[in-house]
């Protein structure tokens, strides 16, 4: 993201991150150029799961015709356990521009990325035309993409699912929540993920919840995640290019500068 001359610069906004616990630097780092404090409202941690099951069922999906990795998390866990290199025998795709960079820094070669990053624009993508009959492998965690697996084996794929971390729920502490209330407006809550939202939204309390309402406005990564927010009531809402950190931050740059944020 290019610099920005200051006078086009808001101060004091908080950008609400949904992330898992440890994992809010970029965010952090994306929003502070542009006056962007960041706080986290952490659902889970991510614990890798390990142990001779995982990896056999892991080499049984890396060998298919076709790997699908949902979250550079994954690739992590799977590149703790394999080679990613020495078992690629075919394309291997990728939910967005993340993980596909995670994959190519553990050497992997033939990776491919749709422009929309989200499982719509995953399906979408030409390796994943005609998958009647063929062997998808789905490295992930449990939860999550289930629209991937569930259209992929509508299209007639067979399906080879190796969950190689998990989610460990979190509590949303009131020290977090304190903070929040003392955080500068306006809130901006980056969503890049309906489950880590839905988790969230059930620890609230009534008065937390509407005090959202009132005072956040959404990031939405995609039209579906914007759709879930606005059921909940969260009726301010900005549709971001993507879920990276720069698409985040470049969405909430532009509302904050725009003419009637002044």
């Amino acid at each position: 993201m290019t610099s920005m001359p200051n006078h086009t610069i808001p101060t004091g906004w908080t950008l609400i991150s949904l992330r898992p616990q440890g994992q809010h630097a970029v965010l952090r780092r994306a929003a502070a150029p542009f006056g962007g404090t960041t706080l986290a409202l952490s659902p889970w941690r991510l614990r890798r799961l390990q142990g001779a099951a995982v990896e056999q069922r892991l080499n049984q999906a890396l060998a298919c015709p076709r790997v699908v990795f949902t979250s550079p998390a994954a690739v992590a866990a799977a590149a703790a356990l394999v080679s990613l290199p020495a078992a690629q025998r075919g394309p291997w795709l990728t939910v967005g521009e993340g993980t596909a960079r995670a994959l190519l820094a553990q050497g992997v070669s033939d990776v491919q990325a749709p422009q929309r990053m989200d499982s719509e624009g995953l399906l979408g993508l030409p390796a994943l035309d005609n998958v009647q009959g063929l062997q998808i492998g789905l490295v992930t965690a449990p939860g999550g993409r289930g629209l991937i697996a569930a259209q992929l084996q509508q299209a007639g794929a067979q399906i080879l699912r190796c969950d190689v971390y998990e989610r460990v729920p979190l509590r949303v502490s009131r020290r977090a929540l304190s903070r929040l209330t003392h955080s500068a407006t306006p809130w901006l809550l980056a969503v890049s993920s309906g489950e880590a939202l839905q988790r969230l939204w059930q620890q609230l309390s009534p008065r937390w919840q509407q005090r959202l309402r009132q005072q956040a406005v959404v990031l939405a990564a995609s039209e579906r995640l914007a759709v879930q927010a606005q059921a909940l009531g969260l009726a301010r809402v900005l549709r971001s290019d993507g879920p990276t950190a720069a698409q985040m931050v470049a969405t909430a740059h532009a509302a904050l500068t725009a003419p009637a944020a002044n």
